[in-house]
């Protein structure tokens, strides 16, 4: 498991989102997940779920159904910007794997936000030098459409089981996100119960749910 690099020069964090896309055959949940370059300023070498910061478009982007309302107010804790988050999640997806959960239209993203669950919060440590806001959502693949490629940003793109993506080379927010989901899989979590908040207290991770 890797570490994330600090420095002691603090930052703003930026806001960002992820998305962990899942399917299950037969028995076994997979993920998709993939590599960053090697040459990447933030998390190089490592494998990711898809996902970026939130740009201005995301705030007045269409969307052609909304989310669900519990997920509607979990992700507008703190800030009013559940959509914007929820669209930028579901973009970045689709640059950086091809595959998009909604449409696109005369080149217009129109993202269908209602299949999203929100699940973990998590805030670089503050002496990275670049930071991040990130909410970590998730989706079943079955209203994802696509083939898999997208701009290139991330390689090995592939599919994982949830046990085999705990082996990979992760960092220890990705390993956590990794936990939560297989624990809501298999229902011992509630998509609905609070949601975690993964930081750093002291130079060591801190959950606080």
């Amino acid at each position: 498991m890797n570490k994330i690099s600090v420095t002691s020069k603090p930052v703003k964090p930026r806001h960002a989102a992820s998305l962990v896309l899942y399917e299950k055959r037969g028995s076994e949940y997979y993920v998709l997940m993939g590599k960053r370059a090697k040459g990447h300023r933030f998390l190089p070498d490592v494998y990711v779920f898809p996902g970026g910061r939130v740009d201005d478009d995301d705030f007045k982007a269409p969307y052609s159904m909304d989310l669900e309302p519990h997920v509607l107010t979990q992700l507008s804790k703190p800030g009013d910007m559940a959509r914007a988050l929820a669209t930028a999640a579901i973009r970045e997806t689709y640059e950086e794997t091809g595959l998009i959960v909604g449409n696109v239209a005369h080149g217009q993203l129109r993202a269908d936000l209602s299949p999203l669950s929100y699940i973990v919060r998590a805030i670089t440590p503050s002496h990275n030098p670049i930071r991040f806001d990130a909410r970590f959502l998730m989706a079943d693949a079955k209203h994802a459409k696509g083939s898999l490629g997208g701009s290139g940003e991330l390689v090995d793109l592939r599919w994982v089981t949830l046990d085999h993506a705990l082996t990979m080379q992760v960092v220890d927010v990705t390993e956590f996100v990794l936990e939560e989901v297989r624990d809501i899989l298999t229902e011992q979590t509630s998509r609905t119960s609070e949601i975690p908040l993964f930081t750093y207290r002291n130079g060591k991770a801190f959950i606080r749910r």
